[in-house]
């Protein structure tokens, strides 16, 4: 009589040592499957699909897409997604994910030793892989953060608001893939309406910056952060990126270096991604240089959306 359950407590033990484990070493993103729990992609019960993303604008453009036909998350964690590292509990939480929602262009690193069922893993820019920017690398930190690069590609692909929509229409090919067949007719027609009017608010803030490009007319711009690669090309701007933190005040071999990029590239706007110090903001106006914030909103605003974040950061520079 005392040996059964002995037995039984033993197995249980077992399997969620192994399921900790897995989570916790964060194997590699081709490894074995079995130990995850497979969602299940046909969706005959009326459980809602989950889609989980790596950073904001994919769970806005998903959120505007999805209506109330699937649950879109984020975790709540801060600073630059592109540089998170999620814990155990949240890597549990994408592996349970019917899609997981993918920047593309090596965004999101730990995507790569994460252990996530790769055929849930949807690569969003894909469909202009080939041109995607390749950088240089430089090393920097944000704030206590340790040193780190941004990597062989550029990473903010949806500040091209054309990328953005190619994006977007990635997410809505996974939608209707994992619609319920019992309803795939009404609700594809719904999800296709909600991705043509979010397609066309795209195409407003891209024909208002091309607009904005052929204003400025190749003036010099300055870049406080090396992550607008996207916006310049698609836009034509001539634009030249420093290494500031709008937390942090820029030292003086930073300040020394501004003064020599200016005798070259004389410019006097210059773009932030946050509001910078109030010190730094008054030196470089005593300098000619007007501050703009043109935020990526790769993260959760303080206020508004993404939506708001952009239209913002559009109007400022009108």
């Amino acid at each position: 009589m005392s040996s059964k359950p002995i037995t039984i407590s033993a197995a249980t033990i077992s399997s969620r040592l192994a399921l900790s484990i897995c989570a916790v070493l964060c194997i590699s993103c081709g490894g074995d499957k079995s130990s995850h729990e497979q969602p299940d992609d046909s969706n005959s019960d009326h459980r809602q699909p989950l889609l989980m993303t790596v950073n904001y604008p994919l769970q806005a453009m998903a959120k505007a897409i999805a209506g109330d036909n699937f649950t879109v998350t984020l975790p709540v964690l801060p600073g630059d997604p592109a540089f998170w590292q999620p814990d155990a509990q949240t890597i549990i939480e994408y592996q349970q994910a019917d899609r997981i929602l993918c920047n593309g262009a090596g965004y999101a690193r730990w995507l790569r030793t994460a252990s996530l069922p790769e055929d849930r893993l949807v690569d969003t820019s894909a469909s202009f892989r080939e041109e995607l920017i390749a950088t240089q690398g430089l090393r920097h930190s944000h704030g206590p953060d340790a040193a780190h690069d941004h990597g062989a590609k550029a990473t903010t692909t949806w500040l091209d608001m054309r990328q953005a929509t190619a994006q977007a229409n990635a997410i809505r090919k996974v939608m209707l893939t994992l619609l319920p067949a019992s309803a795939k007719s009404s609700q594809a027609q719904q999800l296709e309406q909600r991705f043509a009017d979010m397609a066309a608010q795209l195409a407003d803030y891209d024909q208002r910056l091309m607009t904005i490009g052929q204003r400025l007319d190749g003036a010099p711009l300055l870049y406080s952060h090396p992550v607008y690669q996207y916006l310049q090309r698609a836009y034509r701007l001539n634009g030249r990126a420093l290494d500031w933190e709008p937390d942090q005040a820029p030292t003086p071999p930073q300040w020394r270096q501004l003064h020599t990029l200016l005798a070259q590239h004389p410019a006097r706007l210059m773009l932030w991604e946050a509001e910078p110090l109030a010190a730094t903001r008054e030196r470089l106006e005593d300098m000619g240089i007007t501050i703009m914030v043109f935020s990526p909103a790769a993260n959760r605003p303080k206020s508004g959306d993404f939506w708001t974040a952009m239209a913002g950061n559009i109007g400022a520079l009108e």
